[in-house]
C-alpha cells in the first residue's frame, strides 16, 4: 500500500484535509503546533495510507516537531507529498513548497483558504502556479471539504502522479558544491534524492547530518561545504551557504508570487486587523480575556452546566438506581453482591458522572477559542509576562490543553523550540488544573461557595497558573540559568468555527473522561469498596474498623494541620494518584451518598469552607497522576526529572495548604 505524506506550515489546514480524506479525527487547533506527531490513517478510496506531519516552516529543524517530518522524508521516503500552502500567505508558504520539489517525490500542492484569499481582495492564479512549478496545484477550502473529491481523485493512483522536474539553479559556486557532495553521497544506499541531500546538507540541517554520520565520514562534505563558504565570501558576499541558499529560492519566490498572484483589490484593514486591534491592545487584551473566561466559567457552572448536573444527578440517584436494586432483588442478589453494585459501581462511579455536562460544555468553549483563533492572541498577550518569568508565550498553548488534560499537553510541548523551555514547560503542567480535579473544585464549591461557584472553581485555574509561573522564575533562575529563550507564533486569523468541528473537537477532548469512568474509575471504586467492606475482623465490618479506615488513618496525622486531618479524607489522597478523578468517587463510598445532595450534606459537616479552600490547593498541586507521570518520563527521558516533578508538586502542595489553613486560622476564618 502506498504512502502519502501530508506536509505543510502551521495553521494551513493539514490535519482538517487529514480528517476529510481519511474519514477519521485528529485534534484541531487554530494556531500554530497543534500536531506534535505524524499520525497516520488510510484514504477514502483505500489509495493507500495518509501521513500527517506536524507542521513545520523549513525542513531545517528547530523543534522536536520538525524534527519528526525530516526525519520521516528521511527514514521513510513516501511515494508522493501532498503540499498544503495558504492562499492568503502565499510568499511564506512557498519556502517549504521549494525544499520539498527538491526532495524530488510526485507532488501536489493543495492551494488551501482561498475563501480567506478572497475575502482579503487576493487572487491567485493556480494555474500559473501549476505552470511554473511543474506539478497539480489543486484550490481547496479543507475545513469545508471544499476541493478534497479532486484530491482523492489524483491520489487514486500515485504512479499517475507527474514526477517532479523543478531545478532551482543556485549559481555556479553552490552548483559545482552539489554536484561534488552529489558524487560522494551516490556509494551511500537508502538516501533519498541526492541534490535534495546535498542542499540540506549546506543548509546544516542536523537530522541530515547525524543520517550521513552513521554511514560515513563526513569531513570530506563538510570540507566541500567549507571550500564552498569561503568562495562566496572571496566574491564579498555577506552571506553565509546557508544564508545565501535562502535568498535564492526568496528571489524566485517573489517573482512567482508576483506572477501568480493579483493584490490589487487587498482590503487595507480586513476583520482580523480590526478586532486584534481590540483584542490584542496592550490595555485591553488581558482584562478582555479575564472577562471572556469568567464568562466561559459562569455559563459552565451556573447558567447551563449546573442545571444539566442536577438533571443527571437525579435520573442516577433516582430511576437508575432504584431500577438496579429492584432487580438485585428480584434475581436474589447476595448481600454482597448488592452492596457492591449499588454502593460500590453506582455511588462511586455515578458520584462522577454527574459532572459530564459541565466538562463538556467548558470543553466546547474552550474548542471555540481554539477553532476561532484567539487562543493564539492570548498567547501573545501572555508572552511578556511569561518572559519575565523565565518562558516565552508558546508555552501558553500546552497550558491552555492542559486544562482538558495534562497528557496530551505535555505531549503538545514538544512544538516548542528551545530545550529549557520545552523541559520547564513539562515540569509545569502538572499544575495545570486538568478535566479531573474538576469534580473535586466543584464538589466543594456547591456546598460552601453556592453563589459563586464559577469564582471559586475559576480561582483555582488562576491559582494553578500564578504557581506554574513563579515556580518557573525559580527553576528558570536555578535550573536553567544559562539558557535563552525566543518566541515566535503565527496569529492565524479570526473564523467561525463550524459546529462539526465543534462537535468532534468537544467528543474527542471528553471521550477520554468517559473512558476512564468505565475503567480507572470503575476499577478503583470497586478497590476502594471492597477496602471499606473488609477489615482485619473480616467482611462486613464497620466503615471504621475497614481496612481503608486503618489507611487513611495512618495518613491523618500529616493532614491535620493542613485542617482535613481524618482518616477519609487521607483515604481519598493516595488512589486520587491514579487518576484524580478517584478523589470523588472514593467519597462517595465512604460517606454512602445516595446522591450528589447527600454528599454535599456529609462534606459540609466535616469541612469548613476554610479547610475545604485548603483540600482544593492540596488536590490542584499534589502530586500528577499516573498517567502524567508516564508522559513526563517518556518525553524527558530522565527518571530524574520525573522524580523531580513528583517531589516538588507534594511539597509544594503541603506548604500551600498549610499556610492557607494556618494563616487563615490565625486571621479567624472558618
Amino acid at each position: 500500500m502506498s504512502s502519502i505524506a501530508l506536509v505543510g506550515n502551521p495553521n494551513t489546514g493539514k490535519t482538517s484535509l487529514f480528517n476529510t480524506l481519511t474519514s477519521s479525527y485528529e485534534y484541531v487547533g487554530n494556531w500554530a503546533g497543534v500536531t506534535v506527531e505524524k499520525k497516520v490513517g488510510s484514504l477514502k478510496n483505500g489509495a493507500g495510507k495518509l501521513i500527517d506531519l506536524p507542521g513545520i516552516y523549513s525542513l531545517h529543524p528547530l523543534s522536536r516537531d520538525e524534527g519528526v517530518a525530516t526525519q520521516y522524508l528521511i527514514e521513510e521516503s513516501p511515494e508522493a507529498l501532498i503540499n498544503i500552502v495558504d492562499a492568503s500567505q502565499l510568499e511564506r508558504n512557498l519556502l517549504l513548497t521549494l525544499q520539498l520539489l527538491e526532495y524530488g517525490k510526485p507532488t501536489i500542492l493543495g492551494l488551501n483558504m482561498i475563501d480567506v484569499a478572497k475575502a482579503r481582495g487576493i487572487s491567485v492564479n493556480y494555474e500559473m502556479l501549476q505552470s511554473r512549478l511543474g506539478i497539480t496545484v489543486l484550490p481547496l477550502v479543507a475545513r469545508t471539504g471544499k476541493g478534497s473529491g479532486q484530491v482523492l481523485s489524483v491520489l487514486e493512483k500515485t504512479s499517475a502522479i507527474p514526477p517532479v522536474t523543478f531545478r532551482l539553479d543556485y549559481g555556479e559556486l553552490a552548483e559545482q558544491a552539489i554536484s561534488s557532495i552529489e558524487k560522494e553521497l551516490k556509494p551511500i544506499p537508502g538516501l533519498p534524492h541526492l541534490r535534495w541531500v546535498a542542499l540540506q546538507l549546506m543548509e546544516q540541517n542536523p537530522v541530515v547530518l547525524e543520517l550521513l554520520k552513521k554511514s560515513m565520514d563526513t569531513a570530506r562534505l563538510m570540507a566541500i561545504c567549507d571550500s564552498c563558504q569561503e568562495e562566496l565570501q572571496s566574491k564579498k558576499l555577506a552571506l553565509t551557504l546557508p544564508q545565501w541558499i535562502r535568498s535564492v529560492r526568496m528571489d524566485y519566490i517573489r517573482s512567482l508570487c508576483a506572477a501568480a498572484m493579483d493584490t490589487t483589490a487587498q482590503k487595507p484593514h480586513n476583520l482580523t486587523e480590526r478586532l486584534d486591534s481590540i483584542l490584542t491592545h496592550r490595555f485591553l487584551g488581558l482584562p478582555l480575556f479575564i472577562v471572556f473566561m469568567y464568562a466561559m466559567f459562569k455559563t459552565t457552572f451556573d447558567w447551563v452546566g449546573g442545571p444539566l448536573s442536577d438533571i443527571l444527578d437525579g435520573w442516577i440517584s433516582g430511576p437508575i438506581s432504584d431500577g438496579a436494586n429492584s432487580l438485585l432483588e428480584t434475581i436474589g442478589a447476595s448481600g454482597f453482591t448488592h452492596a457492591l453494585i449499588v454502593d460500590g459501581i453506582i455511588s462511586g462511579v455515578g458520584g462522577v458522572l454527574v459532572f459530564v455536562p459541565q466538562i463538556f460544555i467548558l470543553f466546547l468553549m474552550i474548542s471555540f477559542l481554539e477553532d476561532s483563533g484567539y487562543m493564539a492572541r492570548v498567547c501573545l498577550l501572555m508572552d511578556s509576562t511569561m518572559e519575565r518569568m523565565g518562558l516565552n508565550g508558546k508555552a501558553f498553548i500546552p497550558f491552555i490543553i492542559g486544562f482538558g488534560c495534562n497528557v496530551p499537553a505535555i505531549m503538545a510541548a514538544r512544538s516548542i523550540e528551545q530545550p529549557k523551555d520545552r523541559m520547564l514547560t513539562t515540569l509545569l503542567l502538572p499544575l495545570m488544573s486538568c478535566s479531573a480535579r474538576l469534580p473535586v473544585y466543584l464538589l466543594f464549591a456547591a456546598v460552601f461557595f453556592p453563589a459563586q461557584q464559577a469564582t471559586a472553581v475559576l480561582a483555582m485555574y488562576v491559582l494553578g497558573v500564578v504557581f506554574a509561573l513563579l515556580l518557573c522564575k525559580l527553576f528558570s533562575k536555578h535550573l536553567f540559568k544559562n539558557e535563552s529563550s525566543v518566541f515566535i507564533i503565527e496569529l492565524p486569523p479570526y473564523r467561525m468555527p463550524q459546529l462539526k468541528t465543534l462537535g468532534r473537537s468537544t467528543w474527542e477532548k471528553g471521550k477520554g473522561f468517559l473512558r476512564k469512568a468505565g475503567t480507572i474509575i470503575l476499577a478503583g471504586s470497586v478497590i476502594i469498596w471492597l477496602m471499606t467492606y473488609a477489615g482485619p475482623s473480616g467482611l462486613g465490618v464497620e466503615m471504621d474498623n475497614s481496612f481503608l479506615a486503618k489507611f487513611g488513618g495512618m495518613i491523618a496525622p500529616l493532614l491535620h494541620p493542613l485542617g482535613f486531618g481524618t482518616w477519609q479524607a487521607g483515604s481519598t489522597l493516595v488512589p486520587g494518584f491514579l487518576a484524580k478523578e478517584v478523589v470523588v468517587s472514593t467519597m462517595n463510598i465512604i460517606y454512602h451518598a445516595p446522591d450528589t445532595a447527600g454528599l454535599e450534606g456529609q462534606i459540609a459537616q466535616v469541612f469548613t469552607p476554610l479547610s475545604s479552600i485548603s483540600f482544593m490547593v492540596f488536590i490542584l498541586l499534589y502530586t500528577p497522576c499516573l498517567a502524567t507521570v508516564g508522559v513526563i518520563k517518556k518525553e524527558t527521558a530522565s527518571w530524574k526529572w520525573t522524580f523531580f516533578s513528583i517531589g516538588y508538586s507534594v511539597v509544594l502542595a503541603y506548604c500551600v495548604a498549610l499556610v492557607v489553613f494556618q494563616g487563615g486560622s490565625l486571621l479567624g476564618w472558618s
